[in-house]
């Protein structure tokens, strides 16, 4: 007698979006959770007129250091200006200085680290430039240029972008020179390939998934640096409702109205807790290695 063995059912029925949908937020919840509350922060940032909200520069002596109420949800400033309406008007500087900083610093560090990992004459050059970049501080070198130039966002944004940029660079460089010694890479040089499209075919697609998870921690960076910066004075302009300005204004009436710090401060630590999360469940999908122990 042969025994015979059952047959296995095996589903080839292609995965549909919820399937996938659902897969991703069991496999990674916090990733999704980071992406719904930037989501919800960019909301709040493009409908601000819509969210009850008042002139964030309107002064009110009267009603100034008002506790959060009904009038006042998140109560008022030294001035009587709305806490609300500042904290809305001020998520738009935040995520336009993070978005900003993170698209610019990640195309030119593309472009300079695809250059010298690739073309070994110009290595030296191009290193030792972002080396001394790298030198100072990201902090520091951001104030250094904004003393030089008049405090706006868009200056903000190009002094945090020359202090991101040596970071995004030396991670573009060190992938560069392990994936030019891949046997793909030598086939292509040996068939006589031309260098943009070793470049653009062979090598950029496979760095793709490590530089936009560089992205995200660029973003939050910058998101920091320039709440730091206008904390110093050395950022956005006063009048520029930010939650760098919010929390260098209210320190000093901590004690009797620390709602001034705090609300400002909350959201501030909220949106970058938020797109970390992002770039964490990003690393863990898109690393194989991880993909394997799961």
């Amino acid at each position: 007698m042969t025994a015979t063995i059952p047959e296995i059912a095996i589903d080839e029925r292609p995965e549909t979006r919820r399937e996938r949908a659902l897969r991703l937020l069991v496999t990674h919840p916090t990733m999704i959770g980071g992406a719904v509350v930037i989501s919800l922060a960019v909301a709040m940032a493009l409908a601000a007129p819509l969210l009850f909200t008042v002139d964030p520069l309107a002064i009110n002596p009267v009603a100034r250091l008002r506790p959060p109420s009904s009038r006042h949800w998140f109560g008022t400033d030294m001035y009587g200006r709305d806490i609300w309406s500042r904290v809305i008007y001020g998520a738009r500087v935040s995520l336009i200085v993070g978005f900003s900083v993170a698209l610019i610093s990640i195309s030119v560090g593309l472009a300079v680290g695809l250059v010298s990992g690739y073309l070994r004459r110009v290595d030296a050059i191009l290193m030792r430039l972002m080396d001394g970049l790298m030198a100072i501080p990201a902090i520091l070198l951001a104030i250094a240029l904004m003393a030089l130039t008049r405090p706006n966002v868009r200056n903000v944004i190009f002094a945090i972008t020359v202090a991101e940029i040596p970071r995004v660079v030396r991670l573009v460089r060190s992938l560069v020179l392990s994936l030019r010694e891949e046997i793909y890479v030598q086939a292509a040089i040996a068939a006589g390939g031309r260098l943009s499209v070793i470049l653009f075919r062979h090598i950029l697609p496979n760095i793709a998934a490590p530089l936009l998870v560089q992205g995200t921690y660029v973003f939050a960076a910058a998101i920091l640096i320039e709440a730091a910066l206008s904390f110093l004075g050395a950022g956005t302009p006063p009048d520029v409702p930010s939650w760098g300005n919010m929390i260098a204004e209210g320190r000093n009436f901590f004690l009797v109205a620390g709602w001034l710090v705090l609300v400002p401060g909350l959201f501030l630590s909220v949106t970058v807790l938020a797109v970390n999360l992002i770039g964490d469940g990003l690393r863990d999908a898109l690393d194989p290695r991880f993909a394997k122990r799961l």
